[in-house]
């Protein structure tokens, strides 16, 4: 995963990864780090690629919650673990989530894609 936070004229790139992981784990892993990155509460707007994420925090979650981190086949949220993570770590911030279009030309999208390709690079094989 890779993530950029850009707050005036600073800018700060964090990336990570894991051995055998799923892309959706990596999507979550990012904004919860985004999120932890913070010093103290703010206003933030989490731009992403990932329809995944988007969705799950702005649509999802509150259904999944509401059954008891069941989705509405019944069935147990998948990634449940980051995603209470994620909802936790948001908690004390007003965030927005935006998307942008993967592969579109967006500089920072493309920033984010590489510091990701890194990081995969690294675990590859492990």
């Amino acid at each position: 995963w890779g993530a950029v936070l850009k707050w005036g004229d600073s800018v700060k790139e964090l990336s990570g990864g894991e051995a055998h992981t799923t892309n959706n784990r990596m999507e979550l892993m990012a904004a919860i780090s985004v999120l932890g990155a913070l010093k103290r509460p703010a206003r933030i707007t989490i731009t992403t690629d990932s329809q995944y994420v988007i969705k799950g925090m702005t649509e999802w979650i509150h259904g999944w919650k509401k059954r008891g981190w069941m989705n509405s086949q019944k069935k147990p949220v998948e990634n449940q673990d980051l995603w209470m993570l994620l909802d936790e770590a948001a908690l004390p911030h007003d965030v927005k989530w935006a998307w942008v279009k993967g592969h579109s030309g967006d500089a920072m999208n493309d920033r984010v894609d590489e510091l990701a390709r890194v990081q995969s690079q690294k675990f590859a094989g492990r």
